[in-house]
Parts: C-alpha cells; sequence; structure tokens
C-alpha cells in the first residue's frame, strides 16, 4: 500500500511514486527557487545584494559610452565639415546614426553584465531586422536615395528646382523625403527616391537664371521696329538685368513671326515676376507703336467658276 508523505507549506508540493520508491518533486527547479525565494523574505537581500555589482557594472558600461559619444561628437563634426560634407548630411550621421549605433551596442553589452543571454537577442533581432526589410523596402529605397543626394549634391536647402513638374524652393533634405514650397506657397513632401529617378532643373546652381519669353508679331510687321520697341518697354521692369536683354528671331510660324526676349535674373526667386512683368510691358508698348499681335486665322480664296463647268457639274448631280 502506498504511504502518505506529509507536505510541509515552504516547501513545494510532491507525489508519490507507484513502486513506493523514493519521492521526486513534480515542480520545476526554477519554480522552486521562486518559490523559495517567495517564502523566505530574509534571502531577497542577498540576492539584491548579489545582483548590485552587476547592475553597477551595467550602468559603468552605460555611462562611459555615453561620455565617449559626447566627447567624440564635436571633433568628428568639425573634421567632416573640413572635408566639405553637407551639414544636413553631417547632422544625419553623427546626430543620428552614430548616436543610436553607439547605444545600441551599449544596450547590448550592459545587458551582457546583467547576465542575459545577448547572443539569442541579436540572432533574434537579426531575424526580425530581415523581416522589417522586406516589409519596408520602399523606405529603405528612399534612405539609399537620401544618401545618394547627400553624397552627390544636386541641390541644397534653399534653392529652387523644377522635379516632377513642380517648382518650389528647397526648405529641408532628410533621410527619407525633400520638403519644397513651391510658388504657390504650399508645403510639397516629395520621397527622395522620386526626386533621384527623375530629371532635377536646378535653377540656383549658377546663380543667374535666364528666362525666355515668346511674342508674336504678324509678318508684314518690321522685325527690328519690333525689337526696338521691346527693349525700350523692359527698361522700367526693375526685377531684371537689363544690360544683357536682348530680342530674336526664334522661328517663322504659320501665322507668325515669333520673337523671343530674353532676359535675365539675378535670383531664381524673381523669375516669374520677371517674366509677367516683361511680358506686359512688351504687349502695351508693341500696341502703342501699331504693331500688330497676330491671331490664327485662315483666308479663302474664291475664283470664278467658268459657265460649262457648272453645267457639267449640275447634270452630274442631277443625271
Amino acid at each position: 500500500m502506498l504511504g502518505t508523505f506529509p507536505i510541509s507549506s515552504p516547501q513545494a508540493p510532491t507525489t508519490a511514486s507507484p513502486a513506493g520508491a523514493e519521492v521526486e518533486s513534480t515542480v520545476p527547479a526554477s519554480s522552486q527557487g521562486l518559490w523559495e525565494l517567495l517564502s523566505e523574505p530574509e534571502r531577497w537581500a542577498d540576492r539584491v545584494a548579489d545582483f548590485l555589482p552587476q547592475l553597477g557594472k551595467a550602468l559603468i558600461v552605460l555611462a562611459f559610452f555615453w561620455a565617449f559619444y559626447k566627447a567624440l561628437r564635436p571633433a568628428l563634426r568639425r573634421g567632416l565639415l573640413r572635408s566639405r560634407m553637407d551639414d544636413a548630411l553631417v547632422q544625419l550621421l553623427v546626430d543620428s546614426f552614430l548616436r543610436w549605433s553607439m547605444l545600441a551596442v551599449a544596450v547590448v553589452m550592459a545587458a551582457g553584465q546583467l547576465g542575459i543571454n545577448v547572443t539569442a537577442a541579436v540572432a533574434g533581432l537579426g531575424v526580425a531586422g530581415i523581416a522589417i526589410g522586406l516589409a519596408a523596402q520602399d523606405s529603405i529605397a528612399n534612405a539609399i536615395a537620401g544618401i545618394t543626394i547627400f553624397l552627390d549634391k544636386p541641390f541644397r536647402v534653399g534653392d529652387w528646382l523644377t522635379t516632377n513638374e513642380v517648382t518650389g524652393k528647397v526648405a529641408e533634405i532628410r533621410m527619407r523625403t525633400t520638403r519644397i514650397r513651391t510658388r504657390q506657397h504650399t508645403y510639397m513632401v516629395v520621397p527622395n527616391k522620386h526626386i533621384v529617378d527623375t530629371t532635377i532643373v536646378n535653377h540656383s546652381m549658377y546663380g543667374d537664371v535666364r528666362i525666355d519669353i515668346p511674342i508674336g508679331i504678324a509678318y508684314r510687321e518690321d522685325v527690328r521696329a519690333a525689337r526696338r520697341v521691346i527693349l525700350e518697354a523692359i527698361e522700367g521692369v526693375d526685377l531684371i538685368r537689363g544690360e544683357r536683354s536682348e530680342v530674336v528671331l526664334a522661328s517663322l510660324g504659320d501665322s507668325s513671326v515669333n520673337l523671343s526676349l530674353r532676359v535675365w535674373v539675378d535670383d531664381p526667386q524673381k523669375e516669374t515676376h520677371a517674366h509677367f512683368a516683361c511680358l506686359e510691358a512688351a504687349k502695351l508698348a508693341l500696341d502703342a507703336a501699331g504693331i500688330q499681335l497676330p491671331y490664327p486665322h485662315l483666308q479663302l480664296f474664291l475664283e470664278r467658276l467658268e459657265e460649262p463647268a457648272v453645267e457639267s457639274l449640275r447634270r452630274a448631280l442631277v443625271g
């Protein structure tokens, strides 16, 4: 017959073996340790005392990496700026990439001091990183395009550019997107991948910008007289550099002689305003000078038909 064994409250529960063998505990060792720790409060202080040195080492590791980053950051920024690297890229590398990389290393080393199995944790993070990378392909592509923009420098903050059929001033360049303030005073956010994959027109790269304004006159008008009238008219436009202005014969159209007024501005921001002002001044001056501005039209010429031809056509239709 199986015997019964008394079980005291601080001890783990036991079960009897079928052949009268010695009874073994069915509770896992980790649960036994937790049970013993909870049932014996006097051991808490010992456990805390044993943990404090490990915690102190972990805090020292974190403090060391933080102090090292603070000491390295100014020197690294100065070195990168001396190499003529873009300030936005320097800020991205030093204030974001370097800081978070050092923080990740510090956390892993601090976790090792606390007795955590960092190898398994790093392996798990690697698998999670692969899954996140596959799910965020567009974001990664935009980030790589942002690095390309920083290194290639097709434009800078403050430049006026045209991309994706939109013209505006670059307000901010970030890792994933570029922020542009348009001429309509709207704020446009463009993914860097779209900018890299399309043609970019930088209006600020060389300073002065030339504006070509098409103007058509009738075929019967004198080109030299029209040129003189237009150049005199735009002298009153203070947005342009008048000494470089010219009027050239661009082409001969179906209904007009097409002239091109070429003016220069020293700031791309003035480009639209200068275009409108010069076009209005030229129109008013040409009207005042009596020079006709043509519009598309058709001329119909009727010739007298001989009587026999008309009679023959009538017979053909009737018959």
